[in-house]
């Protein structure tokens, strides 16, 4: 149920019926707290995003590579680059395995956050984590230099496209 709240972008419901399972007892899973901070990030509320992952550090419920994407990404579409740096940062020390997507999330809070060096910090970690770089990850970077006005990096990133 909480899965179908995200999909359709019922944030409020979702916290909703997260509340009720609590209240019932009914125990939580990654997948299902996943989905609750999913709706959130959809919803752009970073707030419940940050609090349905500090609920789920104090239970038994385990944060997965899935969580820390969507807590980026809920970060990111608040305007929240520097907590989401700061969060993907907690989560490399829990030992999270980032992928691609991992990544582009907190490339693209950098660029709306206007920090093109940390965008580019982030593309060089990615690259000495062998983790794949795609498009998006290229577009925002470019994106991110483009609004610091460093033309020589966006002309390098494109070569590198």
């Amino acid at each position: 149920a909480i899965s179908a709240c995200e999909k359709a972008g019922e944030w409020g419901k979702s916290l909703h019926l997260l509340s009720v399972m609590a209240q019932s007892k009914v125990e939580s899973s990654t997948i299902v707290c996943n989905a609750a901070i999913s709706a959130c990030a959809k919803g752009i509320e970073w707030e419940m995003v940050f609090l349905i992952f500090n609920l789920m550090l104090q239970s038994t419920v385990e944060p997965n590579r899935i969580t820390s994407n969507a807590v980026t990404s809920g970060l990111e579409k608040g305007g929240r680059w520097d907590m989401a740096l700061h969060f993907f940062a907690g989560m490399a020390q829990m030992e999270v395995e980032f992928d691609t997507i991992s990544f582009n999330a907190v490339i693209s809070a950098c660029e709306k956050g206007g920090e093109w060096e940390m965008a580019l910090k982030q593309m060089r970690v990615m690259e000495r984590s062998k983790v794949e770089l795609n498009t998006i990850s290229f577009n925002a970077a470019i994106s991110a230099c483009e609004n610091g006005h460093k033309w020589e990096d966006t002309l390098q990133l494109l070569s590198l496209m």
